[in-house]
């Protein structure tokens, strides 16, 4: 069952965070679906202008409809990530997306707020969610690159603003996490000072958190083992800090990166160990198993597992409620 994230969130607020993860192939779709079913977890399924290149979006948005029919109980949105303004207006009319994400943050806070609004108007019309950004995260992921020095705190009193200015479902906010897989160094974390002010100049408001993969070492070491050259300092979030913030108001998470290192890492181990192989089914069905496992392990990290009948229950009777 697709489902808006602004459905989503109001089950969701103060008590779990989603998880929000990005697909570019079967492969990737398929271990997504299984382990948010596995963990009876709702999920976002995110879809990124590099992956509408990379696989084209009318695939995408066909394999994802063959998985809402594969996958019956599953209860999820169907979100573009990093989107700019002409993208989400072609995923706005598709009829096809339930949310997306206008990331106008690069801009002047002027500029940001004109841009989104416009988006929202757009969206509301067609009874899509808006997720928004503020600040500016640091890393490299497809489309986004941002050089630390550029990288910037969400200011809680813009925030307030922003949102009474632009009418967003949510807002992306820049708390000390980064994209990629380099995100700290020594024993830097989140910045749960920043989030609580944030949360008390918008109680209630969803907020979202970009660049949250943990980056586990087990999986770096066993990568560089296979013949990778990842740098073994590699850091990310950790996954015990997911629900902490969540009852700080972060209701969406987004994990990509870990999700590439274990499809590296298992056609690095897969090859060495099968030289003669060269069937990629191979190592495609480890990869959906263990990428099944890992959506299910940070579900119960985001604390969304077992709570996918109450999600059900709840954005049926908002939708009945709604049509009366």
């Amino acid at each position: 069952m697709i489902v808006t994230a602004a459905e989503l969130f109001k089950v969701a607020y103060g008590k779990f965070a989603v998880g929000a993860y990005n697909i570019n192939n079967m492969e990737q779709t398929h271990g997504l679906f299984r382990g948010a079913i596995q963990s009876q977890s709702p999920f976002i399924i995110q879809i990124s202008r590099g992956a509408r290149k990379y696989a084209d979006k009318r695939m995408l948005e066909a394999m994802i409809r063959a998985a809402e029919t594969i996958y019956p109980e599953a209860v999820f949105v169907v979100h573009l990530d990093h989107g700019d303004e002409a993208t989400c207006y072609d995923c706005i009319d598709s009829g096809f997306y339930s949310s997306v994400m206008i990331d106008a943050s690069h801009e002047p806070f002027e500029k940001n707020v004109e841009i989104t609004r416009r988006v929202v108007e757009r969206a509301h019309a067609k009874g899509v969610s808006v997720e928004a950004e503020l600040g500016m995260l640091g890393g490299v992921e497809e489309d986004v690159k941002v050089e630390e020095g550029h990288a910037c705190l969400t200011d809680p009193d813009q925030a307030k603003e922003f949102v009474e200015l632009t009418g967003c479902d949510s807002l992306a906010c820049a708390i000390g996490t980064s994209h990629g897989a380099y995100k700290f160094k020594g024993k830097q974390s989140i910045r749960f000072d920043v989030l609580q002010k944030i949360q008390q100049r918008l109680p209630g408001f969803p907020l979202v958190m970009h660049g949250s993969s943990s980056v586990p070492q087990s999986e770096i070491m066993r990568i560089n083992a296979a013949g990778g050259k990842l740098d073994p300092t590699a850091c990310g979030v950790n996954e015990n800090e997911y629900l902490p913030a969540a009852k700080l108001g972060v209701t969406k998470i987004n994990i990509d990166t870990d999700g590439r290192l274990i499809w590296t890492r298992v056609h690095r181990e897969y090859f060495r160990d099968h030289p003669e192989d060269f069937d990629f089914r191979g190592p495609g069905r480890v990869f959906m198993s263990e990428y099944a496992n890992f959506i299910a392990s940070r579900s119960e990290k985001l604390g969304s597992a077992n709570t996918l009948a109450e999600v059900r229950a709840s954005i049926l009777e908002q939708r009945k409620n709604k049509a009366a």
